[in-house]
């Protein structure tokens, strides 16, 4: 009923920037949060950004001053703007949506595919 589906994802030099987006679509009642989160290889995933419905952010330490996430809460669509990338930022990059489906229910997550980020020479 919920899809979550990421784009934007690829290959950059040290410095350089991407921006990742994710829309998220079908039985949504409530949108309650929406976040980034990456792995690499051999590593545990690890948040990197959310951002709620009043608009308060989230973000890990290692990303502060260089990524931005912003929301289009209309289109329950969420942006993540990267720069100054590094090559410790190489991972696949997850989209999570944490919704309600009904009035009654709980929170209910859902994941989305994944874009890999390279950063390298």
């Amino acid at each position: 009923q919920v899809h979550v589906v990421e784009s934007g994802g690829g290959l950059v030099q040290p410095g350089g920037s991407l921006k990742l987006s994710c829309a998220a679509s079908g039985n949504i009642f409530y949108m309650i949060d929406m976040g980034w989160y990456r792995q690499a290889p051999g590593n545990q995933r690890e948040l990197v950004a959310r951002i709620e419905s009043p608009g308060s952010t989230n973000y890990a330490d290692f990303v502060k001053g260089r990524f931005t996430i912003s929301r289009d809460g209309a289109k329950n669509t969420v942006t993540l703007q990267m720069t100054n990338l590094k090559p410790e930022d190489t991972a696949v990059y997850y989209c999570y949506a944490n919704i309600r489906r009904d009035i009654y229910g709980g929170p209910v997550g859902y994941w989305g595919q994944g874009t890999q980020v390279t950063v390298s020479l």
